[in-house]
């Protein structure tokens, strides 16, 4: 597979990853302006499937880390996460092959797409959670198996960190994590290369190519007046958990992350029901009377229930009229040794 992707498959993207984004992943639509720009500049966005990558192809992870609520206030560069390419590749001593998103949520289902396109390389569709989630170490990557270094983190001033020993991937989560901090809680990361036979054992496949097919029902739907939530439902196998609107937000940025509890009040059909989510940048657990509707790795997303637009942690407001929705995690976040670090239990979790 080879598509060159157009501003009309950008926007497709854009939309798709926010609502993939669960709650996190960074501001899908700032992404997608960097997206256009390479563009604009004579530049091209070249993805390639997991199937083209040769097995001994070097190919690297590439996403933002840091808190959404900064992420949408402190505008970066956008040649960050290309200058981080090449100074791992001098690390290296080696040439990287592709790029492939570290998830598949909100900007950072762009972010490779960026450097790529700086870099003249393809982007692979796929990614390593299938939606987003908070910490470094929760990708079907490091679950597998890959190796915590080197590693390399920057921001847009140029403040460069490479991460020559960690022992495990929580460890270089909290590395990662303390440099971000240190940056203003706003950078750009990547992980060691990998193999193309280990990327397409691991992946989870497809994912650019999921984003693009729920952003283009989404549009669908729109042109055509019918319900956007029912067509993102049908695109992704989603259900909806409630139809209704923000009642309450409990907000706060600590360690590097989001941190939230938000309330929903049901209306219409849905009127008189609760449900009350946990947040760490992405929405983790969903709950109504102490019982869980939802919870992690399966994806809880939120969407304007008119638009089907997705809604980001950092963005939640009183008044807001949404629909929760839940869909199963791919089954590569389903294995025991997935449940171990990204199940309920890796965050603490029961019913908010």
């Amino acid at each position: 597979m080879n598509w060159n992707l157009t501003e009309a498959d950008i926007d497709r993207i854009t939309l798709g990853a926010g609502i993939l984004g669960t709650g996190g992943g960074g501001n899908p639509w700032l992404g997608a302006l960097m997206a256009k720009a390479q563009l604009a500049e004579g530049r091209s966005l070249r993805v390639i499937g997991l199937e083209d990558l040769a097995p001994d192809a070097q190919v690297m992870a590439l996403a933002g880390i840091g808190a959404p609520t900064v992420g949408v206030e402190r505008m970066v560069e956008g040649s960050e996460s290309a200058r981080l390419i090449r100074v791992m590749e001098q690390h290296l001593g080696h040439r990287i092959d592709a790029l492939i998103a570290d998830e598949i949520g909100g900007s950072n289902a762009i972010a490779p797409m960026i450097a790529a396109a700086r870099l003249g390389l393809p982007v692979v569709d796929a990614d390593g959670m299938g939606r987003a989630f908070p910490e470094v170490q929760m990708t079907t990557f490091f679950i597998n198996g890959h190796v915590a270094h080197p590693s390399g983190l920057t921001d847009f001033e140029g403040n460069t960190l490479i991460v020559t020993e960690a022992r495990s991937p929580e460890m270089l989560e909290r590395l990662l994590r303390a440099g971000t901090v240190a940056m203003g809680s706003a950078a750009y990361f990547t992980t060691a290369p990998m193999t193309g036979a280990f990327v397409r054992r691991h992946a989870v496949p497809g994912t650019l190519r999921l984003a693009h097919r729920i952003g283009d029902a989404v549009l669908a739907a729109r042109a055509a007046k019918d319900d956007p939530v029912a067509a993102i439902c049908g695109a992704m196998g989603a259900t909806v958990l409630l139809r209704g609107k923000v009642t309450d937000v409990e907000r706060r940025t600590e360690g590097g992350f989001l941190r939230a509890v938000l309330t929903l009040g049901g209306l219409d059909a849905d009127r008189g029901r609760t449900v009350r989510l946990s947040v760490q940048n992405e929405y983790l657990a969903a709950g109504e009377d102490g019982r869980p509707l939802a919870l992690t790795p399966d994806l809880i997303c939120m969407v304007d229930s008119e638009t089907g637009r997705s809604i980001g942690s950092e963005e939640v407001r009183y008044g807001l009229r949404v629909a929760l929705l839940t869909a199963p995690a791919h089954p590569h976040l389903k294995t025991e040794a997935a449940m171990r670090v990204v199940g309920p239990e890796a965050f603490g979790l029961r019913a908010p």
